[in-house]
């Protein structure tokens, strides 16, 4: 029997009601004006429109998060913010940890809250070169979009204000605080290859407590396939399906499109979890607690294993790719016929729970006292996987009969702690000025902690499970480290239409000591229709830990990068030394605009400097597709430093290398947020129409380490991977039950820095077309280079809902309607040697026709979905 597709049954659920339901004529509801929002994000003032800020707020109401079809707050906020880029593709354990960022800058570098209480980090370190290489922010995906009424986007500098981490702004998700009623919603959908199905189902709920109560409870879960990028393997087929030259001719079963959809793309997942907020008045004393449970299962797809992998064969040990016949049977259960594709599965379990209490005393004296607690545990195992040493020892102890090998082994994870306490004071005085002065001061102490779990004893025998080595007992450890921070702020109004905000914080670090920060924000409104606004400010970044602490062995098919923790011996070997806190200098100016009622147009513009920005650095090569490079001894000694025991194949035929991070460069930040919003009115309803945008580029000013620690890639990951230009075109038509939400995002074009696989030339001994030199190998030497670009482009998201009764409605809708990919890498050219099994592609791609995974939107196209919600 085939299976029901989650679209299919949303559709089935909605005509199945509709059948039944008589459509009636709903009551127009008025459309919400985000501008007069109550804002409380970015500044200690009360009663606060988000058109009265002072610095640039975007606030995202319950409605537009409601019209986006993947039930994802990272999706929400991509197609909703267009300073906000989401990664949209990860590789291996950043699968399961997708990240975000606001102004091109670090996902490290934007504070995320959640009812202005900070969030803990991610357990899962993303250490892959590339832009959001480093990450280990908040997983905003463990948030449900029916648990938040609004999204407040502060975007400026807030470090002064909030502590560590908020450089590119703060995103504080606001809870529900209903008390009665809810919604019961349906959502099915998939990509238009059929690839990566999914179905949730979500429902919030508002309960009373006695009389000055209230409890709200989301339930959450959602259930998502796989998806593939590319075709085929190179390393066995060429490009017209037929075997590769060096290949035996008994794998001619992998011909033609034997090996389509083994090449991972989005991992296979489940995530179910709850979310609450509650709060009971007692008169004067407020007590407060929200908090979660997440868990969240997922299984990726690793790279394939060619057959002749996890063999007994003579003279080939080490598993490489040769055109000798061979039998199967002394190859690990039917790997010897097929290959293998072993999975990663990785097991997250997440909460958070926060108590609090909020009052008044002394005689206007305001307070918010609160204790969060938050952690995080990924336990990570290899599946359908096998053991190529165990096997090779055991067929040669005792023959085929006694070959064995397991299949699968628990590789270790990661615990993540964090403990935060806050108190916030804040009084109104009259001072003779146009409003009361308000002045406010507290304190914070936090305390981080941060384990890796060592894997067990298959995992970490020699080189592991195939795809994913054990943490060894030299990676594990428990580490842990405290802050203490105060702060005072003043804000007021000398005269009437001019705000002033001040603030200053000190803060202490057990792990590299203290900072004092600041940040002087103003407005000034000359008239209703126009007002101008500014600030400056500097902040900071503590390193995580597991930016510090982190150690492993990224493993490829034919490579293993080692990820060295800074300051530790084995990398002190190479010159990393110990990691230090970021610094940066924020700068803004911007105007408001209301030249006629009901139009609002803000235009703002920024300046970020950041000294001693923590970065991954480039691989360090000591051997490149079987060639020994220049420092390779050097590499090879820290590497044995470190513990770690490196597959024999690798030294003939594959990479080996070591990365790290360091506060390796300076960088400057500037571009302009703009935004309008016009409501119309109709005869016939109501038309909204906004348009938001953002122009961003990032220079790398100073890089510290230079070449080839932090090379020419490096430089274009951090100043290239993020469109210049992010424009987003909204209208939001209602009439009736009926309502059509359009939505057009202008992409800027993005380009990084790609090699080929190996040192391409053409026949008569030329560089390839498209390729240039860049002397920023070990010790000067120039390496080959092409740019890797995707082009500008425009994304369509398009929804239609129409409300059967006032208690059901239905919607469907597709994101990326005209099914948009980014480009595919340029083939080399004919007129380039390309030996067997090598790749023909200008980025080294091990699959053909894999697109890019840089760009701005994701590689698997449009995306279509249905949606039924019942409120109560």
């Amino acid at each position: 029997m085939k299976r029901l597709s989650a679209l299919r049954l949303s559709l089935v659920l909605a005509s199945s009601w509709s059948a039944c339901a008589v459509a009636q004529e709903a009551a127009q509801a008025p459309q919400a004006d985000e501008g007069s929002a109550i804002i409380v994000t970015g500044t200690r003032a009360t009663g606060m429109q988000a058109a009265e800020s002072a610095a640039p707020i975007q606030v995202l109401s319950e409605e537009a998060i409601s019209h986006v079809g993947q039930p994802n707050l990272n999706q929400v906020l991509t197609q909703l913010v267009p300073s906000f880029t989401a990664q949209t593709q990860g590789t291996d354990l950043s699968s399961f940890s997708l990240s975000a960022r606001l102004r091109g800058l670090s996902p490290n570098h934007t504070l995320v809250l959640v009812n202005g209480k900070r969030r803990h980090g991610n357990g899962i370190l993303q250490v892959i070169s590339g832009a959001f290489q480093g990450s280990a922010a908040p997983s905003i995906d463990l948030i449900p979009p029916d648990s938040v009424a609004r999204v407040e986007v502060f975007q400026e500098g807030a470090a002064a204000v909030y502590g560590t981490d908020a450089i590119a702004g703060v995103i504080n998700f606001i809870l529900k605080d209903q008390d009665e009623g809810g919604t019961f919603k349906i959502t099915g959908g998939q990509h238009y290859d059929s690839e990566g199905e999914l179905f949730s189902a979500s429902g919030n709920m508002g309960f009373k407590l006695g009389e000055d109560g209230f409890f709200n409870l989301t339930l959450f879960h959602r259930r998502q396939d796989y998806t593939t990028v590319g075709e085929g393997q190179v390393q066995v087929t060429q490009r017209d399906g037929s075997l590769q030259p060096n290949a035996p001719a008994q794998w001619s079963n992998l011909t033609g499109d034997a090996l389509s959809g083994i090449n991972g793309g989005q991992p296979r997942t489940k995530l179910t979890l709850g979310f609450y907020n509650m709060g009971y008045d007692f008169g004067g004393v407020e007590l407060y607690s929200f908090g979660d449970y997440a868990r969240r299962e997922g299984w990726a797809k690793q790279g394939y294993r060619h057959p002749k992998r996890i063999c007994y064969e003579a003279g080939n040990l080490g598993g490489s790719v040769t055109p000798a016949p061979y039998d199967p049977s002394i190859c690990y259960s039917d790997t010897g016929i097929y290959g293998m594709v072993p999975l990663q599965h990785v097991v997250e379990d997440e909460y958070s729970f926060t108590v609090g209490a909020k009052g008044e005393f002394g005689g206007g004296w305001n307070y918010d006292i609160s204790g969060t607690y938050g952690a995080q545990k990924d336990s990570i195992y290899t599946e359908q996987s096998a053991h190529r040493e165990l096997w090779q020892e055991s067929f040669a102890a005792g023959g085929v009969a006694r070959a064995i090998t397991p299949s699968s082994a628990y590789d270790g994870g990661f615990k993540l702690a964090q403990t935060t306490i806050t108190t916030d004071i804040r009084k109104e005085f009259d001072a003779g000025m146009a409003s009361p002065l308000t002045f406010a001061f507290g304190g914070e102490y936090r305390k981080d902690e941060y384990e890796i779990l060592q894997g067990d004893a298959v995992s970490t025998y020699k080189t592991g499970v195939q795809s994913f080595p054990g943490y060894k007992a030299s990676d594990a450890g428990d580490f842990q480290r405290s802050s203490k921070a105060v702060y005072a702020n003043l804000i007021g109004e000398p005269v009437d239409g001019w705000s002033v905000d001040l603030a200053g914080r000190y803060e202490d670090y057990t792990d590299f000591g203290d900072t004092a920060i600041w940040k002087v924000t103003t407005r000034y409104d000359f008239s209703p229709a126009i007002a101008i606004r500014g600030t400056a400010s500097t902040g900071f970044r503590a390193p995580t830990l597991a930016e510090q602490k982190y150690s492993t062995i990224n493993v490829g098919p034919t490579s293993a990068i080692a990820q060295l923790p800074a300051g530790t011996p084995a990398a002190a070997l190479l010159g990393f030394g110990s990691l230090k806190a970021e610094k940066s200098k924020n700068f803004s100016a911007g105007i408001v605009l209301r030249p006629v009622p009901k139009l609002a147009v803000t235009v703002d513009g920024y300046l970020i400097k950041i000294k001693d920005r923590i970065t991954g650095t480039a691989a360090r090569n000591a051997v490149l597709n079987g060639v020994p490079q220049a420092g390779g001894a050097d590499i090879l000694n820290a590497l044995s430093a470190a513990g770690i025991v490196l597959d024999s194949a690798l030294f003939t035929d594959g990479t080996i290398g070591v990365s790290s991070f360091t506060n390796g460069i300076d960088t400057r930040t500037w571009g302009i947020d703009f935004s309008a919003s016009y409501p119309v009115a109709l005869d016939f309803g109501t038309l909204n129409l906004s348009l938001t945008a953002n122009y961003n580029k990032t220079k790398i000013t100073d890089n510290k380490v230079g070449y080839p620690i932090f090379n020419a890639a490096s430089e274009s990951n951090i100043e290239r991977s993020n469109p210049d230009y992010k424009v987003v075109a909204n209208a939001l038509f209602k009439s009736g039950g009926f309502t059509l939400n359009l939505r057009e995002t202008f992409y800027g074009k993005t380009s990084v820095l790609v090699r080929p696989a190996f040192n391409a030339r053409t026949i008569a001994g030329a560089l390839p077309d498209g390729g240039f030199l860049i002397g920023d190998g070990a010790g000067g030497a120039s390496q080959l280079y092409f740019n890797g670009v995707v082009k500008a482009t425009a994304i369509t998201d398009l929804e239609a809902s129409y409300d059967f009764t006032d208690h059901v409605t239905f919607a469907i809708g597709a994101n990326n309607l005209f099914d948009k990919r980014p480009e595919i890498p340029k083939l080399l050219g004919d007129d380039v040697p390309v030996g067997a099994g090598v790749s023909p592609y200008i980025n080294g791609s091990g699959s053909y026709n894999s697109y890019y995974g840089h760009g701005p939107y994701g590689t698997s196209g449009g995306y279509y979905y249905a949606r039924l919600e019942f409120k109560f």
